[in-house]
């Protein structure tokens, strides 16, 4: 059955970026955020395929569940009955425009969103009384914002693909998942977001990270 908001995460396949995000938030919104669901799909789906092996054990790390998932691709009517998506790079959100034009205002990279949220004025949003209505306004107060978010390095907005590359990189891409989830869930849930992680995130890699950390050239 649809939710009152519904929030769709995509990405390329479905089995590792998008499964991901969908099942961190589906476990970070569950209980505290009655009506927001959430769901995925790829624009290129590997469909009726389980998630990635390796994502899979990832998103175990940080407490979350990959039994069941089934890939799905991406259609017009799936973009047009969300809410709000987020994508895990900018093609993706571009995909997604030119199928459903009328989600375009409501489409944004994960990592654009996190941005877009962390500028909203956090009262705006915990102060009404429900995770619906919450969520309805941050998305409504993201959307004139987008111009005011510029970066030097495009690619600051994008989640890369791990697909092939060794766990260190999928353990990454946990990480930068979850910290861009972060700010918008602690939003909707009107809950911070610790309350949720029981202490189950994984450590970050040892080393540098494969990609600049999300604010790096980012401006406002």
């Amino acid at each position: 059955m649809r939710q009152p908001f519904g929030i769709l995460f995509v990405c390329t396949g479905n089995m590792c970026r998008s499964p991901l995000a969908e099942r961190l938030a589906g476990r970070w919104l569950t209980g505290s955020a009655a009506g927001v669901g959430v769901s995925s799909a790829g624009t290129h789906a590997v469909a009726g395929a389980a998630m990635h092996p390796d994502s899979a054990a990832a998103l175990r790390r940080l407490g979350g569940d990959p039994g069941g998932f089934i890939a799905r691709q991406l259609t017009a009517r799936l973009a047009e009955e969300a809410d709000l998506i987020l994508t895990a790079a900018r093609s993706h959100r571009e995909m997604v425009g030119g199928l459903c034009p009328r989600a375009a205002a409501r489409t944004f990279t994960l990592r654009e969103f996190a941005g877009l949220a962390a500028a909203v004025p956090p009262g705006d949003i915990t102060r009404l009384g429900s995770a619906t209505a919450r969520a309805r306004a941050l998305t409504a107060a993201a959307h004139p914002l987008r111009a005011r978010l510029a970066t030097h390095q495009p690619h600051l907005l994008d989640v890369p693909d791990p697909v092939g590359r060794p766990m260190a990189v999928q353990e990454a891409t946990a990480q930068l998942i979850a910290g861009a989830l972060a700010g918008p869930m602690s939003l909707i849930t009107g809950t911070p977001l610790a309350a949720h992680s029981g202490g189950s995130a994984a450590p970050a890699p040892a080393g540098p990270p494969p990609w600049p950390a999300r604010d790096a050239g980012m401006r406002w």
